[in-house]
């Protein structure tokens, strides 16, 4: 199975520039409505970089636990959450792939754009292990590039060409990050974005419920899904439909 096996440790101050742009920031907030994390909560940020959805989610919730396969990117994160005096981020270093979490221990799981650096087989691997470390009931929302490397499709083919306009517009650097690019993609080492057809159905093989998918007006999406309810609370929720409606023989 095929992972992350770019340094990223090299990457943080591009990792901090991106998280800043305005598009980052929009989706950022877009993922956290859909989380809708509660003050009770203790949410799993996997794949939290410098801090973009950890830092804005800590005073919301009881407790962030920001996992990435970088020590310099959680260090950074660290330094951050401890300028702003916000105490309730707790960092690992762990891939998305296996969470250092132990079962049903989360409300939340969130992630942006990590999921894309995985393969197929990885990306089933980590909404898995977000199942296993969700309780009952418990949220998974992410943000990801959701398109996929051919021209099959439209929303493809229009992803691909306006990457490659944007960086054709930039001269001589863009034609040349191009080529690079090209040269990643026919040996394998480029990100291996999935669309979000492709996440819905993994999701409901993973036993998610509630699931649902956004594609943006960019290569990007947002994506969700619940872990089932245990069948007490099944029964309970159940109860409480029946005597909000009303019994039938009132």
């Amino acid at each position: 199975m095929a992972t992350m096996t770019k340094n990223w440790d090299r990457h943080v101050g591009d990792a901090e520039e991106i998280a800043r742009l305005p598009g980052f920031q929009d989706l950022r907030d877009r993922i956290l409505d859909a989380a809708d994390p509660q003050a009770d909560e203790v949410v799993v940020d996997i794949g939290a970089g410098t801090g973009l959805l950890s830092l804005a989610l800590a005073d919301r919730v009881r407790a962030v636990w920001a996992i990435d396969i970088s020590p310099s990117m959680l260090g950074y994160l660290d330094a951050k959450a401890e300028s702003a005096e916000i105490a309730n981020i707790r960092c690992a270093v762990a891939c998305a792939t296996s969470l250092p979490l132990v079962d049903a221990s989360v409300d939340v799981a969130v992630s942006n754009y990590c999921f894309h650096h995985l393969d197929d087989a990885g990306k089933v691997r980590a909404i898995r292990e977000a199942a296993r470390v969700l309780r009952p009931g418990g949220r998974l929302v992410f943000g990801d590039m959701m398109f996929r490397l051919g021209v099959g499709e439209t929303r493809d083919r229009e992803v691909i060409a306006a990457k490659a306009r944007a960086l054709a517009s930039r001269g001589l650097p863009g034609m040349i990050r191009l080529a690079r690019n090209g040269l990643r993609v026919a040996t394998g080492r480029w990100e291996r974005p999935a669309p979000a057809a492709w996440w819905t159905e993994q999701l409901r093989l993973a036993g998610f419920t509630g699931i649902g998918a956004e594609v943006l007006a960019h290569e990007g999406g947002v994506a969700w899904a619940r872990t089932p309810l245990s069948d007490t609370e099944s029964a309970n929720a159940a109860a409480d439909v029946g005597i909000l409606a009303g019994s039938p023989h009132d």
